[in-house]
């Protein structure tokens, strides 16, 4: 029989050391041996297999690159074309006012930490002119202009630089105004910025320093969750926690809530914990560690569930896959898209590696009705170049809208951005 409500019914919770949180194998073998759970989401029910009922695999990709003749698969009426190869890295892009295009190269290890500047100054969708911006950061990812300044994510904090539009190269060491932690868990250094319509508030997600709160709970202040703060850095409050690695962000164009793309926890099986979009609110608390898609109980947690912050997590609006590392995300507000799009969301997926089988490895579309999310659709797929042999062509990550109206799609381990236009 199908139960709505999660319940324990087993100890056993061990510990390796002293952070480490381990469950046995009889544990397991009760745990998986539960009923399914239900959850009500946004876009219907969702059906959670119990924690341990498959093994905890991984299965890694190899990037094989893509061939000259090949690009990724977009529905009927869009066309792909490489707006821009031979970065490294390029993990994310994010276009300025006077439509300046900027990429973060960035990545875990030997991270170029660079930003690249790039125009198509006679609006054709091919680029025209491409700067080194600023090198010499430290793991960047999130960009944003805002009152003069031109502010950079870090992994290790918020940096601002005097800016003025059109400049080809940013100057100085910048001035660092909110201190961040450095650590991190697999991708978990990336820190994505955006501002309010004013421009009188940023926003900064920050993921978990672990998987589960394993390291202790004292190297996770500060983490897994949205902070906001003034533009000079003051005033820092934590918008919403319990996120175990929000990225991607943006504003839905019709309600005006904040949404955030999240990358949910590993090692419960092949079919948990299913990834999501959000729409996040202030003071929200949604569970991580200790519990997930509300108030199911994270049975690591077992000997010290927290059950006061359990009952009050909030559930995720639109779960996105498991192990599909969905972190791009972003608003179709253009014209370009057929009329089905508008005010739609784009997420861009990873893809997996705690996974039998992969998942992930394509761009997905969620339809947006009145402000209100409905069921999520391939988009781009095509990443995948042999499942039996894990090899994929690239893996992508940011979502952007090009001034003109097209789709920028950042592939970071393929080195391309990608261009998907209405035809």
């Amino acid at each position: 029989m199908k139960k709505i409500l999660y319940i324990l019914l087993c100890t056993g919770l061990a510990f390796g050391c002293k952070n480490e949180r381990k469950v046995s194998e009889d544990t397991k073998e009760d745990l998986a041996d539960n009923d399914v759970t239900i959850v009500q989401t946004a876009i219907g029910p969702l059906e959670l297999v119990s924690p341990f009922s498959s093994e905890s695999v991984t299965k890694n990709s190899e990037v094989i690159g893509w061939p000259d003749d090949k690009t990724p698969t977009a529905p009927e009426g869009f066309s792909v074309s490489r707006f821009a190869d031979g970065l490294e890295h390029p993990r994310w892009t994010y276009v300025a006012p006077n439509n300046d295009i900027f990429v973060a190269e960035s990545d875990t290890k030997n991270s170029a930490d660079r930003i690249t500047l790039l125009r198509d100054t006679d609006n054709d969708g091919e680029v025209d002119e491409r700067h080194i911006f600023k090198e010499g950061l430290n793991q960047n990812f999130g960009m944003l202009v805002l009152n003069g300044y031109f502010y950079v994510a870090n992994t290790d904090g918020l940096y601002r630089f005097p800016y003025k539009e059109g400049q080809n190269k940013l100057e100085g060491e910048g001035e660092k105004i909110v201190e961040l932690s450095a650590s991190g868990y697999n991708n978990h250094w990336t820190r994505n910025i955006i501002s309010n319509e004013d421009g009188s508030k940023i926003y900064i997600s920050v993921g978990s320093a672990s998987n589960v709160g394993e390291q202790g709970m004292e190297k996770e202040e500060r983490r897994a969750n949205i902070l906001e703060v003034n533009p000079d850095g003051s005033g820092e409050i934590v918008y919403a926690d319990g996120l175990r690695n929000p990225v991607g962000m943006d504003w839905n164009p019709v309600t005006g809530a904040l949404w955030t793309a999240v990358n949910e926890r590993d090692k419960l099986g092949n079919e948990l914990v299913p990834d999501y979009i959000i729409s996040v609110e202030k003071d929200g608390w949604y569970g991580w560690p200790y519990s997930y898609y509300g108030n199911i109980n994270d049975p690591r947690w077992e000997d010290d569930p927290h059950q006061d912050l359990v009952d009050k997590a909030i559930v995720p609006d639109v779960p996105m896959g498991n192990h599909t590392a969905s972190l791009g995300l972003v608003f179709y507000t253009a014209d370009q898209f057929p009329e089905k799009f508008k005010n739609g969301a784009f997420v861009g997926q990873h893809g997996s590696w705690n996974r039998a089988n992969f998942a992930g490895y394509k761009v997905m579309f969620v339809p947006f009705e009145n402000g209100d999310p409905q069921q999520p659709e391939d988009f781009l797929t095509g990443f995948i170049a042999d499942e039996d042999a894990s090899e994929v062509y690239g893996r992508p990550v940011g979502v952007t809208i090009a001034p003109d109206g097209s789709l920028l799609v950042n592939d970071d381990d393929g080195g391309v951005i990608w261009r998907v236009s209405a035809q």
